[in-house]
């Protein structure tokens, strides 16, 4: 009896219509399971394929053995924001509250949902940069706003400015600048910055920095954070992660340095999303950062070698290519193998040439339709590049 009618009730049953009608399971799910289930190399999901540093990994059962699996602190515990505090000064000279502007959240994913959360309502805008982050637009839906997609301007990543100046209006709320930019790995310089504020200074526009790969630049670059710049700092959410920083993405930890006012409005979405984050992991990290200062500095060489091998193994190949100058991913473009779409030729490359990638056309609002590039991940061990290497020089 009690089967049949809820069957009974299923069939009178009317479903909300669904409040994100454009999404499905992300390209980075899509293509880990498509390279699981053909056994592909997975230079897709942007993950390390090595672990993080044993000493914080240690530190961690450390806490766990010595009680500390209780709630932490909402805003994050006092130790990890003072060394977040610590470690802005030491690079990038920026003089920054932890009791009232640094949060510890659930990883940069959450931090980027709450800092929108704050503050986008109903019909506001917001402009992001295509090629750009998928987690961007439908924060940004949920909370009824829109998206204004400013397009990079090709081969190398730069601000259209004439664009962008077009793009912003009366609705503009928030800017969102990603950089180091995934996928391309460009940065910003400082006559970027300096023009940005000039743009907008006279108005009330927020700027979010998506800021995950700010240890990851190469060739003697300097990361640019929007933290760097007082007048931009003002106006910020700086958003990072300890995931991509200490090659534990798993523990989803990362953090937002805003100003007090913007960061209460920020805490207050935050407790009601997961109100605080893992107690033994930010005590651990805390540690590592108080204990190994140095590590930050040297991320860039130990990454910039990964990408250098990366790009040897592939010299051979059909690919074209120009080194990345940020983050662990490179961009290349398979014009001289196939006329595929990106979409396809991704699909092809996993299923039939057995290595897996992103293509780079599901991060823009409308592609460009002669565009042939796809995004490797070299955050992997050197044998896991080696092999990846010899596969895509047979095609």
């Amino acid at each position: 009896m009690s089967l049949s009618t809820g069957c009974l009730w299923s069939s009178f049953m009317h479903y909300p219509e669904t409040k994100l009608p454009n999404v499905g399971t992300t390209i980075f799910s899509v293509m880990s399971q498509l390279a699981t289930e053909h056994h592909a190399i997975n230079l897709s999901q942007g993950f390390p394929d090595f672990d993080g540093p044993q000493l914080m990994r240690d530190r961690v059962v450390h806490y766990m053995q010595s009680g500390a699996n209780q709630y932490a602190p909402f805003i994050g515990v006092p130790s990890l924001r003072q060394a977040i505090k610590d470690k802005v000064a030491r690079h990038y000279g920026a003089d920054v509250d932890a009791e009232s502007e640094v949060t510890v959240t659930s990883g940069a994913s959450e931090a980027i949902y709450a800092a929108i959360t704050a503050t986008v309502r109903q019909g506001d805008e917001v402009i992001v940069f295509d090629p750009c982050y998928d987690c961007y637009e439908p924060a940004v839906e949920l909370n009824g706003g829109v998206c204004r997609h400013v397009a990079l301007d090709l081969p190398e990543f730069k601000i259209n400015w004439q664009a962008l100046e077009q793009a912003i209006s009366p609705r503009t709320r928030m800017i969102i600048v990603n950089a180091p930019h995934n996928p391309s790995g460009a940065s910003l310089s400082r006559d970027e910055l300096d023009r940005l504020a000039e743009l907008i200074r006279d108005t009330n526009i927020l700027l979010l920095g998506d800021e995950v790969y700010e240890h990851i630049v190469f060739d003697g670059l300097s990361h640019n954070s929007l933290l760097t710049h007082k007048e931009l700092a003002q106006r910020s959410f700086v958003i990072s992660s300890f995931g991509k920083t200490y090659h534990i993405t798993g523990w989803k930890v990362g953090y937002c340095i805003a100003p007090g006012a913007l960061s209460a409005e920020l805490r207050k979405v935050h407790q009601y999303i997961t109100f605080c984050t893992p107690t033994p992991m930010q005590l651990a990290i805390a540690d590592y950062m108080n204990t190994h200062p140095e590590y930050e500095s040297e991320l860039s060489g130990f990454y910039q070698k990964k990408r250098d091998l990366f790009c040897h193994e592939i010299r051979r190949s059909r690919f074209e290519f120009t080194p990345a100058k940020g983050s662990y991913f490179q961009l290349a473009d398979y014009s001289q193998i196939s006329d595929m779409d990106d979409v396809s030729f991704a699909r092809w490359l996993t299923t039939e040439a057995g290595v897996a990638a992103i293509p780079v056309s599901v991060f823009c609002e409308r592609p460009k339709p002669d565009a042939r590039l796809i995004r490797f991940c070299f955050a992997k061990n050197e044998e896991t590049l080696k092999h990846a290497g010899e596969r895509l020089c047979r095609l």
